[in-house]
């Protein structure tokens, strides 16, 4: 069976709504409202996922999102680095990037403990 997807969307949640909105549009993420506890944000065309006013401890410090970066990654992690996430939001962490067999990665933790994977495959 083809499956008519048009796109797919995960939900995270929020420990502070307000706050992790805001650290998604420092990021550079388009974020929409869609109702009252919830926001699409919106990371380029058919890339996004559900921002949600719901926290729960052991979900999302175990959810992970990989989002896999077209070429240079190095240069991206810059562009991330400078926007001294870490300063502006209490709790979250971003790595150095990590080479490994299969590609690279580095890490970022948001308000939340949602933990990104932003990576390039060899």
């Amino acid at each position: 069976m083809i499956h008519p997807a048009k796109s797919i969307r995960t939900f995270i949640g929020a420990k502070n709504y307000q706050e992790s909105t805001h650290f998604y549009e420092v990021l550079g993420f388009k974020v929409q409202s869609v109702g009252e506890k919830m926001s699409v944000v919106t990371v380029r065309e058919n890339i996004a996922f559900y921002l949600q006013d719901y926290y729960l401890k052991s979900w999302c410090e175990n959810s992970m999102i990989f989002l896999e970066i077209e070429d240079d990654l190095e240069s991206y992690w810059e562009a991330i680095k400078v926007l001294g996430l870490p300063d502006k939001f209490p709790g979250t962490k971003l790595s150095a990037i990590h080479y490994n067999d299969w590609g690279s990665e580095f890490f970022l933790h948001d308000p939340a403990g949602n933990l990104w994977h932003f990576g390039v495959f060899k």
